[in-house]
């Protein structure tokens, strides 16, 4: 972005960055681990191209009290001050066009890096217990303490990300346009509109350094590797205001009697196994033990789906509201009727929105698998999770993404595919429609 182009927000922000920064020892504290560990991230943000994350500004914050001169009250301002240009700054740079998809790719990031600090906390761990002298115990020890400030970095950023794109969410939408068809004497099935130009795919962002994972370079060349297997929440398409008249997760259009599952009862046991869960993972974070705290939400992510309502309320009730988000991001890597089966047990105790969550990020994966996906399901006759699946992923992709997804078997895949589109509305219809002919296939 060029600097002239910034919001009023950004670039008041990049000014005070500056500002801070020429008050700090530039090769000592977290300042001086920024720029040894991300040197290009340093200089983005300084710039205002990039808004950096809280944690590292906090950190920087923290920098001025311990050698900056200041005292424990003038950082306490500071960091008021702070928070607020910080705030302002990213509310301006969500709001450009295309903010709600770099979100998303950034969630992704920030997900995996945590998933790995996790994984790395654990290794550690255990070569720590097996060090055969003191010298590997306390290299093994300080890649340790590394590996947890990574993991913690990498949690405040996933709940950081996570309450940007909320925040984007609760706007309103635009209107939508309503579709001009053509009229046409005869009544066999209008053309869909003429295009000038098929959408560009959208295509996957290089990933950021291990200290400022996610922040992601506008000016470094995309390159051209397929989707990837896990993508971050994603706003409904540009169409979901219309009616909804498709099968979703929980329901379906009118007039058609395929609904969700009734709540399931829980046993005892269940019962209990779910209040251990969450006390298990508040006495972990409470210890500082991210990396097997992480590891008990993916453990949970494979439970029976009718466990997962109490779940979110005994998880939201101890304070551990990022790690049921978490949760259910692991549980949208599961298989399709897994994935469909969670968000059903959820919409049915009405948790409506994570519900929807789950498998928005659901769908987010390669447009094959989707198709494999549903292949299966409609092989098992299982309809109604098949119909829940094709409406998330219509409305989340893109028409083109869509179409991708029925190459396996097209005689099977097109007419579901286009039933699904049909269901959202008109407009995503046409698109999906005007899609597959494009990429060769007969709608």
């Amino acid at each position: 972005m060029e600097v002239e182009q910034l919001p009023d927000q950004v670039r008041e922000f990049a000014v005070y960055l500056r500002d801070l920064l020429a008050r700090l020892d530039q090769d000592g504290g977290w300042c001086g681990i920024f720029w040894q560990r991300d040197p290009d991230g340093m200089r983005v943000c300084l710039t205002g191209a990039e808004v950096p994350p809280w944690d590292v500004v906090e950190a920087l914050l923290q920098d001025l009290g311990v050698g900056g001169g200041s005292c424990e009250a003038e950082v306490e301002a500071e960091s008021v001050r702070a928070r607020a240009l910080h705030r302002a700054s990213l509310t301006a740079f969500d709001a450009r066009p295309g903010g709600r998809d770099l979100l998303g790719d950034r969630l992704d990031v920030m997900l995996r890096e945590q998933r790995y600090a996790a994984e790395r906390q654990v290794e550690l761990a255990r070569l720590l217990r097996t060090a055969a002298t003191r010298e590997q115990a306390e290299a093994t020890r300080l890649d340790l303490a590394w590996a947890r400030d990574d993991h913690e970095r990498a949690t405040a950023r996933c709940a950081e990300l996570h309450r940007r794109i909320a925040d984007l969410d609760r706007q309103p939408p635009p209107p939508v346009p309503v579709p001009q068809r053509r009229p046409r004497p005869a009544p066999p099935e209008p053309e869909p509109p003429e295009r000038s130009k098929a959408p560009k795919e959208r295509r996957r962002r290089p990933r950021g350094s291990a200290r400022f994972a996610g922040m992601l370079d506008e000016a470094a060349p995309a390159d051209d590797t397929a989707l990837p297997t896990a993508l971050a929440v994603q706003g409904p398409s540009r169409d979901s205001t219309a009616s909804p008249r498709g099968a979703r997760f929980a329901g379906a259009a009118e007039g058609e009697a395929a609904e969700p599952p009734a709540p399931q009862r829980l046993d005892s046991e269940a019962r209990a196994a779910v209040a251990a869960c969450a006390g298990t993972l508040l006495r972990l974070r409470t210890e500082g033990r991210g990396g097997e705290a992480h590891g008990v939400l993916v453990e949970a992510a494979h439970w029976p789906a009718a466990r997962f309502p109490l779940l979110a309320a005994e998880l939201n009730r101890a304070g551990l509201g990022a790690d049921w988000a978490t949760l259910l991001w692991e549980t949208a890597s599961l298989p399709a009727d897994l994935l469909v089966a969670a968000a059903d047990a959820l919409a049915a105790a009405g948790r409506t929105a994570d519900a929807q969550q789950v498998l928005r990020q659901g769908v987010a994966r390669p447009a094959t698998e989707i198709g494999t996906s549903v292949l299966r399901l409609t092989g098992e006759g299982r309809h109604r999770e098949t119909r829940a699946l094709l409406d998330a992923y219509v409305r989340v992709r893109t028409p083109e993404e869509a179409a991708r997804s029925v190459r396996d078997d097209p005689g099977r895949l097109v007419p579901l595919l286009v039933e699904a589109a049909r269901g959202v509305s008109d407009e995503r219809y046409w698109d999906v429609v005007h899609a597959l002919r494009v990429a060769g296939f007969h709608a």
